[in-house]
């Protein structure tokens, strides 16, 4: 219980911290994308590559295909609901609420509260379970705002993202049971242990954009309820119902219970989305989160 209080404590801090420096502009909007593309083409990498250097074993190995396969299923849900829900909505809302289901911000705020909460191994679950969403954001997400991009296109764009080039580092160097010198490990280390407090310093910056006046509409509070709390509850009651470790249900419960991810927002203003809705989903989810996953935790726990 302390720990979990410590650890949301540290995290609200921390993004107070980048609300405040993003306010006062000593963090510029260019800033904020420097810090941006620092922690996901560098720090969060690390991370995950650190996340991976556990010793293997059988146990671990069906842990990660249970949590692949949740993933998955959840998947293909989210996809089933972002074509049947909204349909009513305006087509430049409709795209933004299409694309917030199918795509979290489960890489960005998922990882460092996993780690958090269930240590090195919860690190290595979430960078398991986020392979299918990192695949759908890349493929059927950006159908949503443009054209699906061809299959060449999004094979390439899946497997250069740092974050799967990781994973697929990060799986050999469990596999192989092979010792990084350590002249690798002591700075792979160092960048790794960066990331809650880089991660929460951009997501503070992201709170300082936004005007909280005429915030909140019925169509942003149903889809914030499907986002922290149906969503989650789906894989929490699934995974309670099957023989799966406890470890993969936290996992997967929590990271499923993330806000909508900041790309949302990018590709709205870039796609003819509505942006300003779009930005509103992605603060007042994560705000939002803070309240829902400290529940979710304490449930989980």
């Amino acid at each position: 219980m302390e720990k979990l209080i410590t650890l949301q404590l540290t995290m609200f801090i921390l993004m107070l911290t980048g609300l405040f420096l993003r306010k006062k502009e000593l963090i510029t909007a260019e800033g904020k994308r420097v810090l941006t593309d620092l922690v996901i083409n560098v720090i969060l990498p690390a991370n995950i590559i650190k996340s991976f250097l556990i010793e293997f074993n059988k146990t671990i190995f069906l842990n990660f295909l249970s949590i692949l396969l949740i993933s998955i299923g959840l998947q293909i849900l989210c996809i089933f609901l972002s074509h049947v829900l909204y349909k009513k909505e305006t087509a430049p809302r409709r795209k933004v609420l299409q694309y917030g289901i199918v795509c979290s911000n489960a890489g960005f705020l998922g990882n460092p509260l996993a780690e958090g909460v269930f240590g090195s191994m919860g690190l290595s679950l979430a960078s398991i379970y986020l392979i299918p969403m990192r695949v759908v954001m890349w493929s059927v997400g950006v159908s949503f705002f443009t054209e699906s991009p061809d299959k060449k296109t999004l094979i390439k764009k899946v497997l250069t993202h740092p974050c799967i080039i990781a994973v697929l580092l990060g799986i050999s160097l469990m596999l192989s049971q092979f010792k990084l010198p350590g002249f690798l490990l002591t700075p792979l280390t160092s960048l790794s242990s960066c990331n809650t407090a880089m991660s929460m310093l951009v997501v503070g910056t992201i709170l300082a954009e936004i005007d909280f006046h005429n915030l909140i509409d019925k169509t942003l509070l149903s889809y914030t309820v499907l986002r922290l709390l149906l969503l989650p509850l789906i894989i929490f009651t699934v995974c309670s119902l099957l023989p799966i470790d406890s470890m993969v249900k936290g996992v997967s419960t929590l990271l499923t219970a993330m806000p909508t991810g900041a790309t949302t927002a990018i590709l709205a203003s870039k796609y003819e989305g509505d942006a300003p809705f779009a930005t509103k989903c992605v603060v007042f989810t994560t705000a939002l989160s803070l309240v829902t996953t400290f529940i979710w935790s304490m449930i989980l726990l």
